[in-house]
């Protein structure tokens, strides 16, 4: 009996011999024919739109990406703007308050001695209506007291003439 993978081995290496992966006969120009022209066609049809694409889309994104980046500069930059402004704005607000404050302590403090002033003239005034009035008084009480000594005394002589 022969062996079975002997005869199996025999079998195989025939086969090999007829006719394998890799023929180089005329079918191996073909193939690579076919292969080249089957890669052609794609390359026309899928490849370049698919790449045209995407290198669109590269492009797209750069330029979204440097239009961002310039608008975010851009808004950096008046936003250091806008908060310089917003300082001085404040600086010139504090300043404008302490000077109002100060104008507004100047003016309280003119219409204090204003008042001072006008109490001290009322002050002066009313003492020298009393000093008037007291004159006055004195005066009519000297008069009075003239007559009442006059008319005690032209008593007392009534009286006295008469007893």
């Amino acid at each position: 009996m022969i062996n079975l993978p002997v005869l199996l081995a025999l079998n195989i290496s025939a086969a090999e011999v007829d006719g394998g992966l890799f023929d180089f006969n005329a079918t191996l120009p073909l193939m690579a024919l076919q292969f080249l022209v089957l890669m052609s066609l794609l390359n026309i049809t899928f490849f370049k739109p698919v790449t045209k694409i995407l290198d669109d889309r590269d492009e797209y994104i750069r330029n979204s990406l440097t239009t961002a980046s310039a608008t975010l500069q851009e808004a950096d930059l008046l936003t250091r703007q806008y908060e310089q402004e917003l300082a001085e704005a404040r600086r010139d607000a504090q300043k404008l308050i302490k000077s109002s404050q100060k104008e507004a302590e100047k003016i309280v403090l003119s219409k204090i001695k204003e008042a001072q002033n006008d109490a001290e003239q009322l002050v002066y005034e009313a003492s020298q209506q009393l000093v008037l009035q007291k004159d006055q008084a004195i005066k009519t009480l000297e008069s009075q007291v003239q007559i009442l000594s006059d008319q005690i005394k032209a008593k007392l002589l009534n009286n006295q003439s008469t007893n």
